[in-house]
C-alpha cells in the first residue's frame, strides 16, 4: 500500500473562510473562528490521519494589504511563508466579497509548480449566474488544478474537497505521529479559546489591541476528581482598554472568565479552574521581544 501525504496550505485575505474550512475538513475545531477579520494571527498545523495517508493543513493568518505594525508584518510573513513547503495550495475566496486585489500573491500562484485549488466559499445563497461570473474573472489568475463550491459552516462541497486533495496528495512518510492532530501545544488553544471570547465579547479596537499569554497550566485534584487550574494574562496598550476589559465592578472580566473555561473545558474534555488578569503593555504589537514571546517572531 502506498501512503500518501504532504502539506497542504490555506491562504486567502482576512475573513474569508480559512479557518472554517480547516474545521470542516477535520471534523473537529482545530482553530478559533469568528466573524472578524484577523481572527488568526499564527500559522497552525491541524493533522489528519488514515492508515493510508496523512494530510498536514496549514491555516495562516489573512493576508493584510496595508500593514500598520510589526505584529501585521509577522502574520503576513506567516501568511507567505506557507508557498515554501506547499504540496497542494488552497486559495480561498468569500463569494459575498470576492476581492483577489493582491498582484503580489497571483505572481506567487504562477511560479508554484503545484497543485493550486481555487476555493469558492460561502456559496449558500449565491446564484449559479453569480458564482460563475466571479470564477470566470478568477480563472486566468493562475492554473487552477480544480474549481470548487463550498460553505464550510454548512458542510456544502467539503467532502468534494476533501477527495480532490487525497486525489493530488503525494506518496510520502508520515511527518507527524498518526496519534497527533496539531503542532502546537495545549496552552497555545487554550490561549485562542480565551482570545476567540475577547473577539466575541468586545467590540471597536479592543479585541486587536490584546494578546493572551497562558503562564500556568498545572493539573491538580479536587474532590478526588482531576482539575485544571489556569493563569492567563491579557495584554493590553492602555488604560483605558484595562478598564473596558475589566468592565464595571469587574462585570466584564468575569463574563469572559465564565464564557472561556467553558470553551477550554469542551476543549480539553477536563474541569478548569481559569484564572484571568490584565496587564498594560504599550506598543506590544512593535515590541520584538514581546512579539517573539508570543510566537510571531522567531
Amino acid at each position: 500500500m502506498n501512503h500518501k501525504s504532504g502539506f497542504v496550505n490555506i491562504i486567502g485575505l482576512p475573513n474569508v473562510g480559512k479557518s472554517s474550512i480547516m474545521n470542516a475538513l477535520l471534523g473537529d475545531k482545530m482553530v478559533i473562528v469568528t466573524n472578524k477579520p484577523q481572527t488568526t494571527r499564527h500559522r497552525i498545523f491541524g493533522i489528519m490521519n488514515a492508515p493510508d495517508y496523512q494530510v498536514v493543513f496549514s491555516d495562516t493568518p489573512g493576508i493584510i494589504q496595508q500593514t500598520n505594525y510589526k505584529m501585521q508584518k509577522a502574520m503576513n510573513d506567516a501568511a507567505f511563508s506557507t508557498f515554501e513547503d506547499a504540496d497542494i495550495i488552497l486559495v480561498v475566496i468569500d463569494l459575498s466579497n470576492p476581492k483577489f486585489a493582491l498582484e503580489e500573491l497571483a505572481t506567487k500562484l504562477q511560479k508554484q509548480g503545484v497543485p493550486k485549488l481555487l476555493i469558492l466559499n460561502k456559496c449558500d445563497g449565491k446564484s449559479e449566474q453569480e458564482i460563475e461570473t466571479i470564477k470566470q474573472a478568477l480563472l486566468p489568475v493562475c492554473e487552477w488544478q480544480a474549481v470548487l463550491e463550498t460553505s464550510a459552516t454548512e458542510k456544502i462541497g467539503i467532502e468534494k474537497l476533501k477527495s480532490t486533495i487525497l486525489e493530488l496528495l503525494p506518496i510520502g512518510p508520515a511527518y507527524y505521529p498518526k496519534d497527533q492532530l496539531s503542532d502546537k501545544p495545549e496552552r497555545f488553544f487554550v490561549a485562542e479559546l480565551i482570545r476567540e471570547n475577547i473577539l466575541k465579547l468586545y467590540h471597536q479596537e479592543i479585541p486587536y489591541s490584546t494578546e493572551v499569554a497562558v503562564t500556568s497550566f498545572k493539573e491538580k485534584e479536587k474532590d478526588g476528581k482531576p482539575i485544571i487550574h489556569i493563569y492567563a494574562i491579557i495584554f493590553c496598550m492602555r488604560r483605558s482598554q484595562k478598564g473596558i476589559l475589566l468592565g464595571k465592578g469587574g462585570q466584564s472580566i468575569k463574563q469572559l472568565g465564565i464564557d472561556s473555561r467553558k470553551s477550554i473545558e469542551d476543549y480539553l474534555k477536563n474541569q478548569v479552574f481559569l484564572e484571568l488578569h490584565v496587564k498594560i503593555k504599550e506598543k506590544w504589537r512593535d515590541n520584538d521581544n514581546l512579539l517573539k514571546s508570543f510566537g510571531y517572531l522567531h
